[in-house]
């Protein structure tokens, strides 16, 4: 398995491994589906994106996107990990989020942040190892299909 830099060309496997993650209703409050054309806007700004790739087949992709449109908060940057079905607990979360940490530390950013569902314990488990920590609760954060969630708030300082 091997984590790059993602490209516009991986925008349309991207697009599929997000709506999984938004079918499975088990890791965001998303629920509209994302296209390619959607994707391909993430490579517009600053903001880097990486993938997971075993035989050249995208299995994962960790992105980006801002924190906050504030200037004072311009060096920290929220992330997002999700992984195809038939790849999950293999580590190509792991490698994709890996290379995202390299890759936001050469661009610059000062921090990573995300909110996590409280559920989640693959997630938490994996962020843990990569040196996340867990800095608290948000409870009834939002809901999915009228189901309130907490989230767990993470960080890591690079």
């Amino acid at each position: 398995m091997i984590a790059r830099r993602a490209e516009a060309a991986d925008a349309a496997a991207i697009a599929r491994i997000y709506d999984q993650g938004i079918e499975d209703r088990g890791a965001t409050f998303e629920t509209r589906p994302r296209s390619e054309s959607d994707v391909r806007e993430w490579f517009a700004g600053a903001f880097p994106v990486a993938v997971a790739c075993d035989d050249g087949r995208v299995l994962a992709f960790a992105s980006t996107s801002a924190y906050s449109s504030r200037a004072c908060y311009s060096h920290i940057a929220d992330f997002s990990v999700y992984t195809d079905r038939s790849a999950r607990r293999r580590g190509a979360g792991k490698a994709a989020l890996a290379e995202l940490i390299r890759l936001a530390r050469e661009s610059g950013f000062r921090k990573l942040t995300s909110k996590v569902f409280v559920e989640n314990t693959a997630s938490r488990t994996m962020l843990k190892s990569l040196g996340f920590r867990e800095l608290g609760t948000h409870v009834r954060h939002g809901q999915v299909d009228g189901e309130w969630h907490d989230v767990v708030v993470v960080e890591l300082l690079l």
